[in-house]
C-alpha cells in the first residue's frame, strides 16, 4: 500500500511528463520494470518493435539525450535493444559507455567471500539462482521468495566481511555492488558530457536501486519518475512500464515546446 505522501506523488505524474516536451530535457531510463514488464529471468524480457522505434525517435528528438542507466551489463542491453545502440550505464554505473561511443570500466572491488557464499547457497536451494557482472554479484529468489530473509542474511555477512561492496535488495533480488558508484553517478557523470551537460535530466525508474538516480536528478534541479508503488524519494509516480511505454510513444512524436522569448 501506498502511504498519504506517496500517492500525492502521483499527482505530479504531468509534470514529469511535460519535461519530455521541453528543449533542454535529458532522459535517463532504467530498463527492467520500467521500459520493460519484469520477467521471472532476465532473459524472458519482451522488447517491442514499438519501444525500439520509440526511443529510435527520442533518441533523435532529444538530439542524443537519451540514455539507458540499468542494473544490465551494456553488452546486454544492446543485445536487448538492437539494433539500437544507446549511450547506456551498466551495472549500476560500473560501465558506462557516452555518446563517443567509447565503454569505460571502473575497477571491480574482490567478490571472492561474496561469491563464495552465494554460489554455496544458491547450490543448496535449486530456485536461488546467481548472477555475476563486472562489479556486482545478483543472488535472485524469484522462484523461491520464501528464502528471501535467508538470502538477505547470508549475503549481508559476507558483505561485511568485504570491503568496499554494498547490499542492495530489489525486487526478488539481493544484489551486492561497489560501494560508491551508482546509478546517481552513472548519470552525474553523463551530464557532465555533450550532449547531455546543460540539460535538466527526467530519470524514470521502478526499483530501490533507482533511488540514487532519483536523488542525484532532483538535487539539481531535475526530475525523478518512480514506475509503480513503494516508498520513493522521487517527487513523481506513475503507474506501470505498460504506462512508461505510452508515453513515450506519444512523446516521440510530439512537437518540442518552444520557451518563450
Amino acid at each position: 500500500m501506498i502511504d498519504n505522501m506517496n500517492a500525492a506523488i502521483g499527482a505530479n505524474e504531468r509534470e514529469a511528463l511535460d519535461l519530455l516536451a521541453a528543449p533542454d530535457c535529458a532522459l535517463f531510463l532504467d530498463f527492467d520494470g520500467t521500459l520493460v514488464d519484469i520477467a521471472p529471468r532476465p532473459d524472458q524480457v519482451v522488447v517491442t518493435p514499438q519501444l525500439l522505434a520509440a526511443l529510435a525517435a527520442l533518441q533523435q528528438r532529444l538530439q542524443g539525450r537519451l540514455a539507458i542507466v540499468s542494473g544490465r551489463p551494456v553488452a546486454e542491453l544492446d543485445r536487448m535493444l538492437a539494433p539500437l545502440t544507446l549511450p547506456a550505464a551498466g551495472v549500476h554505473g560500473m560501465e558506462r559507455r557516452g555518446s563517443d561511443g567509447v565503454l569505460r570500466q571502473l575497477p571491480a572491488p574482490d567478490f571472492t567471500a561474496v561469491r563464495t557464499q552465494a554460489h554455496a547457497l544458491a547450490a543448496r536451494h535449486p530456485g536461488l539462482w546467481v548472477e555475476e557482472k563486472h562489479g556486482a554479484l545478483a543472488l535472485h529468489y524469484r522462484q523461491a521468495p520464501q528464502l528471501q530473509a535467508l538470502c538477505v542474511e547470508t549475503m549481508d555477512g559476507a558483505v561485511r566481511s568485504s570491503p568496499g561492496l554494498l547490499l542492495m535488495e530489489g525486487k526478488m533480488i539481493v544484489e551486492i555492488k561497489a560501494a560508491g558508484v551508482s546509478k546517481g553517478t552513472a548519470i552525474r557523470d553523463f551530464l557532465a558530457e555533450a550532449p547531455f551537460a546543460g540539460c535538466r535530466p527526467l530519470f524514470i525508474g521502478d526499483d530501490t536501486t533507482d533511488e540514487a538516480g532519483f536523488d542525484h536528478v532532483q538535487r539539481i534541479g531535475g526530475i525523478g519518475l518512480k514506475v509503480g508503488p513503494g516508498a520513493t524519494v522521487a517527487n513523481c509516480r506513475i503507474g506501470s512500464s505498460q504506462a512508461v511505454r505510452e508515453a513515450l510513444a506519444r512523446a516521440a512524436t510530439s512537437t518540442i515546446r518552444k520557451d518563450p522569448a
